[in-house]
């Protein structure tokens, strides 16, 4: 496990605890990870797609405060987002350097150049694509989003959305993560995953 010594933002490097073995879709033979902003459902999805790929989830934000020893809000509110950035890519890095998985990453990590040119080597990229009314009802059932601070959701969601949907549109797959529950998204990202490795499902989409 990378971790991010709280009090000056190092990262020191210790050994990953283990976990069992699933019994993975022998069609996956690398990490899938999951793009797009907050809101987009990367982590309940991701849950889901995990589960019938019989592959680990993993969520890199997770990771990230256990690597630092306290929550994302904070680290941004001590360090700021620079350094927040750079912590991400390494944790990042060692999570695909790791066993295939279903990562879900945080809205930024795709923007960062180092971090896109590593997830398109080492893994099978898919952005959840939301529109701004399904973003803005799911990013209000939670309160800790550091870059929503500034009272105006909506304008930084509108501004989010124009600056990165075009660089989210660099993955290897675009799913729209609709209005919709989440088991029904991670069905239409399992067939869309299928189409794009040529393995036939059968299921009806």
């Amino acid at each position: 496990m990378l971790r991010i010594i709280a009090e000056s933002a190092e990262i020191v490097d210790e050994p990953s605890p283990a976990t069992p073995d699933p019994a993975p879709d022998p069609a996956i033979v690398r990490t899938i990870a999951l793009v797009g902003l907050m809101g987009a459902g990367k982590s309940a999805i991701g849950k889901r797609l995990a589960q019938r790929l019989g592959l680990p989830f993993v969520d890199a934000d997770i990771e990230i405060e256990a690597a630092a020893g306290c929550t994302i809000e904070e680290f941004f509110e001590r360090f700021g987002e620079a350094e927040f950035r750079a912590g991400e890519r390494r944790v990042i890095q060692r999570l695909l350097d790791g066993p295939p998985h279903v990562l879900a990453t945080g809205g930024g990590a795709f923007m960062d150049p180092q971090t896109r040119a590593l997830m398109r080597e080492k893994a099978t990229t898919i952005w959840l694509r939301a529109d701004l009314a399904v973003l803005l009802e799911r990013v209000a059932r939670r309160s800790n989003r550091p870059l929503l601070k500034n009272g105006d959701p909506r304008g930084t969601l509108e501004r989010l959305m124009a600056l990165r949907y075009p660089v989210y549109a660099e993955a290897d797959l675009v799913v729209d993560s609709r209005d919709a529950p989440a088991d029904r998204t991670a069905e239409d990202v399992h067939a869309a995953l299928m189409r794009h490795l040529g393995v036939a499902t059968g299921e009806a989409t």
